[in-house]
């Protein structure tokens, strides 16, 4: 049986809440693929719905810059749960999880291309989005809203010649 206060008691530092009726588990970086492997083996939680990221750059009160967060769920009676764990620059580094859920690869592969986090151990970890030339991760806060004017320096292609 899940329940929060076995999270917070087996990995120190992790801490829980609860807002209309979706639970978080906020876990250190270092303790995040230990978890999520724990609640996926232990806890039945067999599908990684999404990984994504939050960049917190300027955000009031905010003691760490970016907050990757992974939704997953036990499809065997539906229990949803979020994972969140912070990183900073100037390495934003954390385990990837592919090796829980194959369906992370693509996952980490977006967060990677949009905001710049490194998925150590990640089986193909580049871009899948923008071009291998792109050297700016455009979901930053820090990027400007019109880009850096490296659009005109990227081949345009037209129906014709793809």
């Amino acid at each position: 049986m899940f329940s929060l206060t076995a999270v917070l008691n087996k990995f120190p530092g992790t801490t829980t809440s609860e807002f209309r009726g979706q639970a978080r588990v906020v876990v250190p970086a270092a303790s995040a693929w230990e978890l999520l492997r724990t609640l996926k083996e232990e806890y039945e939680f067999d599908l990684l719905s999404d990984v994504t990221c939050v960049d917190y750059l300027n955000y009031r009160d905010a003691t760490d810059r970016y907050g990757m967060v992974y939704n997953i769920v036990r499809t065997s009676d539906n229990v949803r749960l979020l994972v969140r764990s912070f990183l900073n620059d100037p390495d934003p580094t954390i385990p990837s999880v592919t090796n829980l859920w194959l369906g992370a690869d693509w996952l980490e592969r977006e967060v990677y291309d949009m905001f710049g986090i490194t998925f150590a151990g990640h089986p193909d970890h580049r871009r899948i989005l923008c071009p291998d030339e792109f050297v700016a991760y455009p979901l930053r806060k820090d990027y400007p809203l019109q880009g850096r004017g490296e659009r005109h320096n990227f081949p345009v292609l037209t129906r014709r010649e793809a």
